[in-house]
């Protein structure tokens, strides 16, 4: 094996095939980043939705209460695959990046929703209501009281989330997206040994996800209470 692996090296690491990975890389970056961004932008709205009390947005909060809780317990893939279909079924003209784009975002704003509610449940409710008695209104509480203070909690099991995230995308390649993984299956069918095209995939992923890893612990110490 290891005989195998040195004799295919200099073939394999060319300058096309590390563009090859580079560029899976980038897209797997892109799909975690934009499905993270919306699922933070989101994700803030529903849970700020769901913790509001007023009567007339009760149909809105069960509904996204159903939202939340069917996405989060459908596996990635199943949701890729029947967003695909039911997009295929209005055109047939849109890109698979496009449909794993929306599958991403889809579940990234069912977990987020989730994390960012249970930081605002976490400040405690005399704030809230003391907040309520000096006349601030509901989206100033949020702002001024609230989300000040949930940070801290939001801010591990978010990173947490995106770390998984980036390995989650891979089940895009099921359905040919052009990221990563698909970029190993590729390599691996021009006839390269499995552990060297793995290995490297392996070690693309590391690369990813260790920085962010570290991001997410160095602001935690930062916003941990003294």
């Amino acid at each position: 094996m290891l005989d195998r692996i040195l004799e295919e090296a200099p073939r394999f690491f060319t300058y096309y095939n590390m563009i090859f990975v580079l560029k899976a890389m980038g897209t797997t970056l892109l799909l975690t980043a934009v499905g993270c961004i919306t699922g933070f932008v989101v994700g803030f709205a529903i849970a700020s939705l769901r913790a509001t009390k007023m009567m007339a947005l009760m149909p809105f909060r069960i509904l996204i209460t159903i939202y939340v809780e069917i996405f989060r317990r459908i596996p990635f893939l199943v949701t890729l695959f029947i967003v695909m279909f039911a997009i295929q079924v209005i055109s047939r003209d849109i890109s698979l990046f496009v449909i794993a784009t929306i599958s991403i975002c889809m579940l990234s704003t069912a977990f987020l929703s989730e994390i960012i509610r249970a930081g605002m449940e976490s400040v405690p409710r005399q704030q809230v209501e003391a907040a309520e008695t000096l006349n601030f209104g509901f989206w100033r509480t949020q702002l001024r009281v609230v989300l000040p203070q949930s940070w801290k909690v939001i801010i591990p099991p978010a990173f947490a989330f995106m770390v998984m995230f980036i390995k989650d995308t891979s089940l895009a390649s099921q359905m040919g997206v052009i990221e990563l993984t698909f970029t190993g299956k590729s390599l691996m069918n021009r006839g390269f040994s499995p552990f060297l095209v793995y290995g490297m995939v392996l070690a693309s992923y590391f690369a990813m996800s260790y920085p962010l890893s570290r991001l997410g612990a160095y602001m935690e110490k930062r916003l941990a209470s003294s």
